[in-house]
């Protein structure tokens, strides 16, 4: 006499794992373990971490301090390049009087514009070297970016002041004499242009990041189905 045959299971039922290793899926490696078998949740050792904080506000204290004192050579470039605005001192009832020689001169304007352009080409400058020395960018290095061009453009326009002219008009035309023409002293009018170094700098520095800077690895997409090999199970035999 047979024992009666055991009857297959439904069709939407699967039957019930006995033991054995669970079979790693396809791609786990790069998922949840590290190579020789410790367990590395990222998978990367802490690598795409970057530097700690410390040491990125570290770094961004040392790029604005060179960005602020490189203002130093912006404000003699000022100095030198700036176009010269003319004035003429005279005798007026007793008194002396300094008047512009030429009333419908664009000097004035080309003093502000020279500033500007210097500023833009400085800013675009330090911002490609600062990509250049660390692609990695990073919020505090963003911000000394910025600060430190406006500290140079406050640091040259002082020093291109100082530089130039001498700033009492009225003793500058006694020293020259009367009707002599004699150079009027630096004056930034536009103090906008203070700001356009640190524009300048982050608009090239975040554009260079964009195109050409690191980017995340891509997580691996989860294996499809089918995808895992198939495991022994219990025993179907009667």
């Amino acid at each position: 006499m047979t024992a009666p045959l055991t009857p297959p299971p439904p069709p939407n039922e699967r039957p019930s794992y006995q033991g054995g290793p669970v079979p790693q899926p396809v791609g786990a490696h790069a998922v949840g373990a590290a190579p020789g078998g410790s367990h590395d949740p990222y998978g990367t050792h802490g690598e795409q971490d970057g530097p700690g904080m410390l040491t990125e506000l570290r770094q961004a204290a040392l790029t604005a301090v060179a960005v602020a004192l490189s203002g130093v050579l912006l404000g003699v470039l000022w100095w030198k390049l700036a176009p010269s605005v003319p004035l003429v001192g005279e005798v007026v009832n007793d008194s002396w009087v300094v008047y512009l020689k030429d009333s419908e001169g664009e000097q004035a304007i080309g003093v502000d514009g020279t500033f500007t352009l210097l500023a833009l080409a400085f800013g675009a400058l330090s911002g490609v070297v600062v990509f250049l020395l660390r692609r990695r960018g990073g919020v505090p290095l963003v911000v000394a970016l910025g600060v430190g061009g406006l500290l140079g453009s406050l640091l040259a326009w002082r020093l291109g002041v100082w530089l130039g002219p001498a700033q009492d008009v009225i003793a500058h035309a006694k020293d020259v004499g009367k009707g002599v023409t004699f150079p009027a002293p630096l004056k930034l009018g536009a103090k906008g242009a203070l700001l356009a170094w640190s524009l300048a700098a982050l608009v090239v520095h975040l554009g260079l990041t964009g195109l050409f800077g690191p980017r995340d690895p891509e997580p691996d997409p989860w294996p499809a189905p089918g995808q895992y090999p198939s495991a022994p199970y219990g025993d179907k035999s009667a």
